[in-house]
């Protein structure tokens, strides 16, 4: 087991360092003369790097400010939406997950399941709008211009009201992600040879799913932690767009639109350590559910 772990911080370091030179290299791109020629933008670069080593990202060249300072000031609303989404993703895609996970459910259950997941994420934020408008008469908070975290439980309606519909957009999609990860884990598992000798030997269905299947599809779950990771900041993006939220998300959108790669390289890094990271843990995490056998 640690060797399992030191292969995977090894290789988890190596994709963060690659994170790291591609967000310099996308940096580099608002540096002077930078865009004169092939040796022009690998002297811009290499000065980028030292400047990112030394915690310098450069400033925006729409605002002016301090790049560090803008991500300060966007990321942690994109944080706090992200973390309320992965409760929703898992409140709503375990039970999915399993239930449309083994046998008769998991064929039927199959196309209708696709349909969904394949569906844009601002489909599914104008849908809840639209049903919260018209369906449970409450206003859609479409001006908010919030720019600050938000809370895990919210103290007012109002507040409740403002943070649901962004937060069950993320969530969903989220969602789909993590039920998507519990069947393959569970069509990883159904035809594995060691479930019909487990009841060769006499063990009832039941005892065999509880006690060896469900913690290989937590496994698969846990394995696939980097893509749930990835599918809510891909949503936040999508919600705070729809929600007017200013998070470190939507400006990462309009940064692009604007040629401000000062901006885009810490928000991209940032959003690439945050999945690596997760995928790094799921996947430590998973190691003893999927082989139990695994020495701690």
């Amino acid at each position: 087991m640690l060797r399992f772990v030191v292969r995977e911080a090894a290789r988890t370091g190596l994709s963060l360092l690659g994170a790291a030179l591609l967000a310099a290299a996308i940096s580099a791109l608002a540096a002077p003369h930078a865009g004169d020629g092939t040796w022009s933008f690998l002297v811009a670069w290499g000065r980028t790097l030292d400047a990112f080593v030394h915690l310098d990202f450069g400033r925006s060249s729409i605002s002016g400010g301090a790049a560090l300072d803008e991500l300060g000031a966007h990321l942690p609303l994109t944080l706090g939406l992200v973390a309320e989404g992965f409760a929703v993703a898992l409140i709503v895609g375990i039970p999915v997950g399993f239930l449309f996970g083994a046998g008769p459910a998991r064929r039927a259950a199959a196309p209708l399941i696709q349909i969904v997941s394949a569906a844009p994420i601002f489909c599914a934020g104008l849908a809840l709008a639209y049903v919260a408008a018209n369906l449970l008469h409450w206003p859609v908070p479409l001006d908010n211009g919030i720019t600050s975290g938000l809370v895990l439980l919210p103290r007012t309606v109002r507040a409740f009201e403002i943070a649901l519909l962004p937060v069950l957009t993320v969530g969903l999609a989220g969602a789909a992600a993590a039920q998507l990860a519990l069947r393959r884990g569970g069509a990883a598992g159904t035809a594995q040879p060691w479930r019909t000798q487990l009841h060769r030997m006499g063990l009832p269905v039941w005892e065999i799913e509880t006690v060896y299947g469900v913690p290989r599809i937590l496994g698969g779950l846990l394995s696939g932690l980097g893509e749930v990771m990835l599918a809510l900041l891909s949503a936040a993006a999508v919600a705070e767009w729809v929600f007017n939220y200013a998070g470190a998300a939507d400006l990462f959108v309009k940064s692009v639109a604007l040629h401000d790669w000062a901006i885009v390289a810490p928000i991209l890094l940032s959003f690439a350590g945050l999945t690596l990271v997760a995928d790094f843990i799921g996947r430590c995490a998973a190691r003893p559910l999927a082989d139990p056998g695994v020495r701690q």
